[in-house]
């Protein structure tokens, strides 16, 4: 302690407290905001031409198309997650504790990488309907392009959104719910759909808000399908129209749809409170089904793992070994390193992000601070075709300043200084991205308690040295399950990548993109077997913390 009785380093503590935390959180917050009102720019000074274009030829197809999409995968992923959860969570069956982590596998796999799959088993010429007319002379197969096609494949990959989080909320209802219901007079069936499922309310629309958004921002998977939606409209009136203006007003509109989403997902919360039984008082135990109900129970979790997970792996395998010999060579390489360069350089940044907003609100956790880091995570719910959009017009002006600056200076012409490099990726990616290490890392601050925080300034450990000295050590586990997370979800990313990279820079997801443009099914297989495999790795940690739960 100094003479005066204060800590040595008080007065830096005080300034970091109050204005750096600040100064971090806005950063961020701008972040978000920036690519949000260069989009919602466009609105102020519309080409009339442009939109009487988009009126005439592309929004009420765009519009009708998203809409169905929205409404055919939302109710989906409701009913399949849900039912799943419910089973695995409340129920004893067979099998039940291999669907339990078998079921979220699908996550690993892309949608578009599903799509695709589908696509070369089932369409026209594909094995499925080729071998049924020759050998049965069966015909009258459903066409898998089709509304109904990519309604289906997307619920399939994206219902373990639902499933995860309808399972945590039924997680403690159990058999012992159920009995307190049926002591009143209701039936098991209905003291499911009056108790059980309106206390687990919170979890599944969560779950839902996630899937849609998802759905919301999906690109691969409708341009598979050729399936015109906002995201597959905005790419090409950006790369077929040579159109930015276009480009912005329609994500403009995609915004306005993805913050209403928002906003509903928001107020459902904020207006829902519902208490579950505590740990330990016996409300895990589940409802042994027995005889055929039990067999039915299993072949309909079976059925789905079948057709979510195994079906399209194995055939991916398979493409994969058929090309490998011939299809494998120096251009993986640089596909593969160009993949994991950007996943890496953006996992780094967007934990680096992460942490400094966590730590900014857990020094000062205020209201304002919390609502600054909501808006600063508000990322994750905007399309990747709305950031790339978003960002790319003004960094296209920062660098048309340069170019005219430099010229005005030198009297020489150089080149792009910022768009023909990685920096509208990485900022895309660390604003996309920013909740997905949040989360992990908020979890893991909130479990240190404001004690130790304390010992350590009475040691003279206070704002970044304490960071260092206490915080980081006791992060190490949350901060790897973000930098993995991030890692893995940059991998799979692809409307940014495929609008934004340099001139050759292309990555697997953006080889997975052009394989399939072409129809090339087997050759897109061996991008999206590496693209899968690394894929696992959140997979296996939401397995582990699901089972630490189970």
């Amino acid at each position: 302690m100094t003479p005066t009785g204060k800590a040595p380093s008080e007065g830096a503590f005080s300034i970091s407290s109050s204005v750096l935390p600040w100064s971090v959180t806005l950063g961020l917050v701008l972040l978000v905001l920036i690519p949000m009102g260069v989009v919602a720019s466009a609105m102020l000074d519309p080409d009339q031409s442009i939109w009487a274009h988009l009126w005439d030829y592309v929004l009420p197809e765009v519009l009708l198309n998203t809409l169905w999409l929205a409404l055919g995968v939302g109710l989906g992923v409701t009913l399949l997650g849900t039912g799943l959860a419910w089973l695995t969570a409340a129920c004893e069956f067979p099998g039940r504790r291999f669907f339990t982590w078998a079921l979220l596998l699908p996550l690993a796999l892309p949608a578009y990488v599903t799509a695709f799959v589908w696509i070369g088993l089932l369409d026209f010429t594909g094995a499925l309907p080729t071998w049924l007319r020759e050998t049965w002379g069966i015909t009258g197969i459903p066409p898998i392009r089709s509304r109904g096609g990519v309604i289906l494949v997307m619920v399939l990959a994206l219902y373990p959104y639902v499933y995860l989080t309808a399972r945590s909320a039924f997680q403690g209802q159990g058999r012992r719910l159920l009995e307190a219901a049926q002591s009143l007079g209701v039936s098991r069936r209905r003291a499911f759909f009056r108790v059980a499922l309106p206390m687990a309310r919170p979890g599944i629309v969560a779950g839902l808000s996630l899937a849609l958004m998802e759905t919301l921002a999906d690109f691969g998977t409708v341009a598979v399908f050729n399936y015109n939606t906002f995201t597959t409209a905005i790419y090409k009136a950006w790369f077929s129209m040579f159109s930015l203006p276009a480009a912005s007003q329609l994500a403009t509109m995609l915004v306005f749809f993805v913050l209403t989403l928002v906003l509903f997902e928001q107020f459902t919360r904020a207006s829902h409170s519902y208490a579950t039984p505590a740990r330990g008082s016996g409300g895990s135990r589940r409802i042994r089904l027995s005889g055929g109900l039990a067999w039915l129970a299993w072949a309909w979790a079976a059925l789905v793992f079948l057709l979510a997970f195994l079906v399209p792996m194995l055939q991916l395998l398979f493409w994969t070994r058929q090309v490998l010999g011939e299809d494998l060579d120096a251009r993986y390489l640089a596909f593969a390193s160009h993949s994991l360069l950007l996943a890496g350089l953006g996992a780094g940044l967007v934990v680096a992000l992460a942490l400094a907003l966590g730590y900014a609100q857990r020094l000062r956790p205020t209201g304002p601070m919390q609502f600054a880091s909501r808006l600063a995570t508000l990322g994750y719910a905007l399309p990747g075709a709305v950031l790339a959009v978003g960002f790319y017009i003004p960094v296209a002006g920062l660098d048309n300043l340069l170019i005219d600056t430099w010229r005005e200076w030198t009297g020489e012409e150089i080149g792009q200084v910022l768009g023909g490099t990685l920096a509208v990726m990485l900022l895309a990616y660390c604003a996309r991205f920013l909740a997905v290490g949040y989360g992990p890392v908020e979890t893991g601050l909130a479990r240190i308690t404001r004690a130790m925080d304390e010992a350590a300034q009475v040691l003279g450990r206070t704002g970044l040295r304490r960071l260092a000295a206490v915080h980081l050590p006791l992060l190490r586990g949350p901060l790897l399950a973000a930098a993995a997370l991030a890692f893995v979800d940059i991998m799979k990313e692809l409307p940014i990548t495929l609008m934004t990279r340099p001139f050759g820079w292309d990555t697997l997801a953006t080889r997975v993109f052009e394989m399939t443009s072409e129809g090339e099914w087997e050759r897109a297989a061996l991008p999206a077997v590496a693209i899968c495999l690394v894929g696992l790795l959140p997979v296996f940690y939401l397995i582990r913390h699901s089972d630490a739960r189970t």
